[in-house]
């Protein structure tokens, strides 16, 4: 299949890529700018809100799927940035969803939108209503309605984590400040925010595997959870990446990594997904070696300058 991605360069753009070029796929994205994606993917520097060059390229390679990543995904932020996640996550849709010319759109969901929902009715499926608790949740919810009126797919991602990720998000940042601080370059204190909130973790491998799966075998129409089915605390698996690294900061709260609203738990149910032949196959444990080895070269990167 011919499929454009846009986020091609991001997070999980990058993972998704590799996955559709070892699938025999032709791979074209876009992205706000140029940067590293891997050989074989024919890439265009477009923002969202520039629909009609948007349209032009997507039209150019007449896409037999077309997978929407691209999107602003920072909880904590978007009680800032209203205006501008209402703009890039709802309204990016919509330019996507017109660019797109009748193929089919996969868009990249959150589960952020299910909301606070009690522990003992989870994990969550597909078929629990949104109730979105902050504005990213609340767009990115908009942003399902959207694609699913048109006959698209709605991929609902639980917390994806590994090597790649900005350090903006929790798991990236610790890893961050702990690769600093065994290279020196920082004192040995890492703050962190709220530890207590338990999600549910999927190897980035594994949520690029289960992209490529619905992209394939995917019923249009539908959502489907990408989730583990366990759920572990922040504070855990900040102590499994403390031991994973071999270093021993002092651990204190940082008010900036704090948010208005922070969901208790979230854990998901995969069956539809799982139903189509997808296992997470790579674990918490590996995702984190993965992110802290990633950390590392970054660091030593930086500390060799240009």
């Amino acid at each position: 299949m011919r499929i454009f991605v846009t986020g091609v360069t991001g997070f999980l753009g990058r993972h998704l890529a590799g996955e559709l070029l070892a699938r025999g796929h032709q791979v074209a994205g876009c992205a706000l700018e140029h940067a590293r994606v891997p050989a074989g993917v024919e890439l265009h520097a477009v923002p969202l809100a520039d629909a009609g060059e948007l349209r032009r390229v997507v039209r150019q390679h007449a896409p037999d799927r077309v997978i929407h990543l691209a999107g602003l995904a920072h909880v904590g932020t978007s009680w800032q940035r209203m205006a501008e996640f209402f703009q890039v996550n709802v309204l990016g849709t919509e330019a996507v969803l017109d660019a797109a010319e009748g193929a089919p759109v996969m868009l990249a969901s959150s589960a952020e939108v299910y909301g606070a929902v009690p522990e003992e009715e989870q994990p969550l499926g597909e078929d629990r209503p949104p109730a979105p608790a902050s504005p990213y949740a609340l767009t990115k919810a908009a942003a399902e309605r959207l694609v699913l009126r048109a006959g698209g797919v709605v991929v609902r991602l639980f917390n994806l984590i590994g090597p790649g990720q900005a350090p903006a998000f929790a798991l990236p940042s610790f890893a961050r400040q702990l690769a600093a601080i065994a290279a020196g370059r920082q004192p040995p204190r890492l703050g962190v925010g709220n530890l207590e909130a338990r999600r549910d973790f999927v190897h980035v491998a594994d949520g690029a595997e289960a992209f490529a799966l619905v992209t394939e075998r995917g019923e249009a129409g539908r959502v489907y959870n990408v989730a583990s089915g366990s759920s572990c605390s922040i504070r855990e698996t900040l102590d499994r990446l403390v031991a994973i690294s071999g270093v021993a900061p002092e651990i204190f709260l940082d008010e900036r990594y704090l948010r208005p609203v922070d969901i208790a738990l979230l854990r998901g149910s995969a069956a539809p997904l799982r139903a189509l032949g997808w296992e997470p196959r790579r674990g918490l444990d590996r995702a984190l070696a993965d992110l802290w080895r990633w950390s590392v070269e970054n660091e030593a990167m930086e500390e060799s300058g240009p």
